[in-house]
C-alpha cells in the first residue's frame, strides 16, 4: 500500500494575507489536519473554504496522538500539521511526528510560511549572521538563570519567547546575567499594532512602570562580543563550571578569564571577595570557590 504524505503547513502569525496559495491548496486536500488548537485552525479553515476534518495535536495528548497519526500515514491518507500560528515543528509536537513519519519511510514535506521569531529578527536590528533560538526559557527561576548564565557567552544573537506576566522579571535577569546589551522586544506582529522596542535589558524593564506589558514578546539580545566583561555571578559560575570538570583552579581561571573578558588577576582577586591584592604565585589547585 502507498503510503501517505505529511506536511508542515505555516499559517499566519496575525495577518491573513500571508497565507500563501500552496498552504491553502495543501489544506484543502489533505484527508486530515493535526492542530494545535482546533477552534482556531477552524475558523481560519472556514476562510479558505475546507473541509477537512481537524483533530487536536499539542504536547499534552502527543503520546497519543503520534501512533494515531501515523497510523493514518502509513494507510496511505495525507496528514497536515499546523500550530497556532507560523510554522509547525519549532519546539512542538510536530518535531517528534516527524522522526517516527520519517523511520517509517513517510514522506515529509514542508510547505513554508510565516515565523514570529525570523520576523523579529531580520527588522530587530541586530546580527542575522549567526543568532540562537531558545525559545520559551525554563519557567523554574534555578534552571532559567542557569540557563541565562550559560548563554551569556554566545557570540550570536539570541532568541527568545516570553509572556507578559514574565516579561519584566526576564528582562532583569537579562541584565543580570549579560550586563548592559542592546535588546529588542517585538510584539503583535504582522497585525496593525505591530511593535518594536529597543534599548537595554534595564531600560526595557524600567519601561513597564508606566505601560504594562501586553501580547506575547519576541526578545532579542545582542549576543557577546570577543572581550566583553561579563559580570561578575557569570565568571564566578564559569570558575565552577570549569573546577567540576576536572580543571585546576589555575585552568579554571584562565579559561573564565578569556571567556569572560576579564584579567586572571582580577577572577583570583573576585573569588577572594575583591579586598586583598592577588599572590605574585597562586597555587594551581588549592581554594575553596565561593558558594561550592
Amino acid at each position: 500500500m502507498k503510503r501517505g504524505t505529511l506536511y508542515l503547513v505555516g499559517t499566519p502569525i496575525g495577518n491573513m494575507g500571508d497565507l500563501s496559495r500552496r498552504a491553502e491548496e495543501v489544506l484543502r486536500t489533505v484527508d486530515r489536519i493535526a492542530a494545535e488548537d482546533t477552534r482556531r485552525t477552524g475558523a481560519l479553515l472556514e476562510r479558505i473554504g475546507s473541509r477537512v476534518p481537524a483533530l487536536s495535536f499539542y504536547a499534552r495528548n502527543e503520546e497519543r496522538r503520534v501512533p494515531e497519526l501515523l497510523r493514518l500515514l502509513l494507510e496511505g491518507r495525507s496528514v497536515a500539521v499546523v500550530s497556532d500560528a507560523g510554522n509547525p515543528g519549532i519546539a512542538d509536537p510536530a518535531e517528534r511526528l516527524v522522526r517516527a513519519a520519517l523511520e517509517e519511510g513517510i514522506e515529509v514535506v514542508p510547505v513554508p510560511g510565516p515565523s514570529a521569531f525570523l520576523a523579529a529578527l531580520v527588522a530587530s536590528g541586530l546580527s542575522t549572521r549567526r543568532f540562537r533560538f531558545e525559545g520559551f526559557l525554563p519557567s523554574r527561576e534555578g534552571p532559567r538563570l542557569d540557563r541565562l548564565r550559560v548563554l551569556a557567552a554566545e557570540e550570536g544573537t539570541l532568541v527568545f519567547y516570553e509572556s507578559p506576566r514574565r516579561i519584566r522579571r526576564l528582562l532583569e535577569e537579562i541584565a543580570g546575567a549579560m550586563g548592559e546589551r542592546r535588546v529588542v522586544l517585538a510584539r503583535e506582529l504582522t497585525k496593525k499594532f505591530e511593535e518594536f522596542l529597543r534599548g537595554t535589558a534595564s531600560e526595557l524593564a524600567a519601561g513597564f512602570d508606566e505601560r504594562p506589558p501586553r501580547g506575547e514578546f519576541v526578545v532579542l539580545v545582542e549576543g557577546a562580543k570577543g572581550g566583553e566583561r561579563l559580570p561578575r555571578e557569570r565568571v564566578l559560575d564559569l570558575v565552577r563550571e570549569e573546577t567540576a570538570a576536572g580543571a585546576s583552579l589555575r585552568d579554571a581561571v584562565r579559561a573564565a578569564a578569556s571567556t569572560a573578558g576579564w584579567k586572571e588577576q582580577e577572577v583570583y582577586r573576585l573569588l577572594r571577595g575583591g579586598d586583598r591584592e592577588e599572590p605574585e604565585s597562586p597555587g594551581g589547585g588549592s581554594g575553596d570557590l565561593p558558594g561550592t
